[in-house]
């Protein structure tokens, strides 16, 4: 096994997380706004909690995921490498007599992960709950995770990002790779957006349900949500599965999973149970 793998799995491992999109939104009609574009429920949020969420088209289709984090001032969008000019442009899309402002903090500031059993330990305290947020001198320690181990997010500015590393390396922490996290994210059955969740994806396919609030009222693509909740199913689900075998699939391999039909959107050879584990959309019975 690698370094990086049983730090994630067994110790505690930092990831460079820069390379997502960091967006910031300001103005009084933020969250108003917000609210009315995004899946989950926005207007009720307070500064310190977050949540994860969808931007979907008005044919329910989710065009992109990401976490949210209110402040008392603004709103801070967290999201994939190569989602943050798409999220960008579908936000002015929408903003017409809105007071709302949006910055790409992306290049001015750093996101550092730090994930696996003993990341706790190195912290000075932790969110209460997921997707969470709390200070820490001038950083901000976010409940949300990589790989769905236990552990943090790091925002803070570019310049403060090699203290950090330095401080969680003195600690005990080790360097994972973009791979050994790819390996544990799918071990763990965390699917991500552009490999597992499409842009032609439902939210109901994905079974990612904390992103969508059902008590919110009118927000785009709601119509489809509600209806594909109303027939009370979907015809298939990402699903976490165990393939038979030794040999690792590619993306877009047809297959059988307990007897129904599947497509499998990412697979790994686990080095701890030595099993093809792999996210794929499964036919619904």
């Amino acid at each position: 096994m690698s370094q990086g793998y049983e730090a994630l799995r067994q110790g505690a491992a930092w990831i460079d997380l820069s390379p997502r999109g960091r967006i910031l939104v300001r103005g009084r009609d933020r969250a108003r706004l917000l609210h009315a574009i995004t899946s989950n429920e926005v207007k009720k949020m307070t500064p310190g909690t977050g949540c994860y969420s969808f931007l979907l088209t008005p044919q329910g289709r989710i065009q992109a995921d990401l976490n949210l984090f209110c402040f008392a001032d603004h709103f801070l969008i967290d999201t994939e490498p190569e989602l943050g000019e798409r999220i960008l442009t579908h936000i002015k899309r929408y903003i017409i007599a809105d007071q709302v402002e949006l910055e790409d903090v992306t290049a001015l500031t750093a996101c550092i992960g730090l994930e696996g059993p003993a990341a706790a330990r190195m912290l000075p305290d932790l969110p209460s709950t997921d997707y969470a947020h709390i200070p820490w001198d001038d950083a901000e320690i976010a409940a949300v995770t990589a790989t769905g181990q236990p552990g943090v997010r790091i925002f803070c500015p570019a310049e403060s990002a090699a203290e950090f590393v330095h401080q969680f390396e003195s600690a005990g922490a080790v360097q994972a790779t973009d791979e050994e996290v790819r390996l544990v994210r799918i071990e763990n059955g965390r699917p991500r957006y552009g490999e597992d969740i499409r842009e032609t994806s439902l939210p109901q396919e994905t079974q990612q349900m904390h992103a969508v609030s059902f008590n919110k009222g009118c927000y785009l693509g709601q119509e489809i949500v509600e209806r594909i909740r109303a027939q009370g199913r979907v015809n298939k689900k990402l699903t976490r599965v165990v393939l038979e075998g030794s040999e690792i699939p590619v993306p877009g391999t047809k297959t059988t999973v307990e007897c129904a039909d599947a497509e499998i959107t990412s697979a790994v050879l686990s080095p701890s149970s030595n099993e093809i584990v792999a996210l794929a959309y499964v036919r619904t019975k």
